[in-house]
């Protein structure tokens, strides 16, 4: 569990904890910025991942030295701040369509040598470099069907998907050569350490990881 979250009554208590472990990390909080400028060209709303979430969804991931992890629709980097605060090896990087969000994500990742921030569309980026990938609802689905095409015509070797959204979007995923469902759930509640939920989402926000075996050579 993160620290400062064992006694977390509201929502509003859990961003604040949140937020405080971001200025630890990062020398600034990571605030949520609201609704997406770019809406025109299918992004959804930038919205950090709690930090209880990334704790579970990163148990997923088996990182290593050769790890290079790509945010997809990092925002201002929440992401890239967990992969700092856990130590993992390995290198993530941060890719944001929105030019201030990346900004703000490049302003604090920069000082850090395992992280980086490429401003644009991850449509645009070569992925064979990528080990793993991480999404959280940051696009609509005629760019996540693109973005899968991508993995698959780019990456060589096997990777690890984690894909978390409202809906799941799993099925954009299933029935495709070469992509094994690893598991599956959802997240709506927080539970601190007396056992109290504390209501975080309206909805649930359910996940699936994938692994994608490579495309051939």
């Amino acid at each position: 569990m993160a620290g400062g979250q064992g006694t977390i009554r509201t929502a509003a208590e859990l961003f604040a904890a949140d937020e405080a472990i971001d200025e630890a990390v990062c020398g600034i909080r990571l605030l949520d910025p609201g609704e997406t400028r770019l809406k025109a060209l299918r992004a959804h709303d930038p919205t950090p991942t709690p930090y209880f979430v990334l704790e579970e969804l990163f148990k997923h991931y088996s990182f290593d030295k050769r790890t290079r992890l790509l945010d997809v629709g990092c925002g201002t980097g929440r992401v890239l701040a967990y992969f700092l605060k856990a130590g993992f090896p390995g290198k993530a990087t941060g890719v944001e369509l929105d030019p201030l969000l990346a900004a703000t994500a490049r302003f604090w990742a920069s000082s850090h040598a395992n992280l980086s921030v490429k401003e644009g569309s991850v449509l645009d980026l070569d992925l064979e470099a990528f080990t793993d990938f991480y999404l959280f609802n940051p696009f609509d689905w005629t760019v996540l069907q693109e973005f899968i095409a991508q993995v698959e015509t780019q990456v060589r070797r096997p990777c690890t998907v984690v894909h978390m959204s409202d809906n799941g979007d799993s099925w954009w995923y299933m029935n495709r050569a070469g992509w094994t469902e690893v598991a599956s759930g959802e997240f709506q509640h927080f539970t601190n350490e007396r056992g109290y939920p504390v209501k975080v989402y309206e909805s649930p926000q359910h996940y699936t990881v994938w692994r994608f075996e490579g495309a051939s050579a």
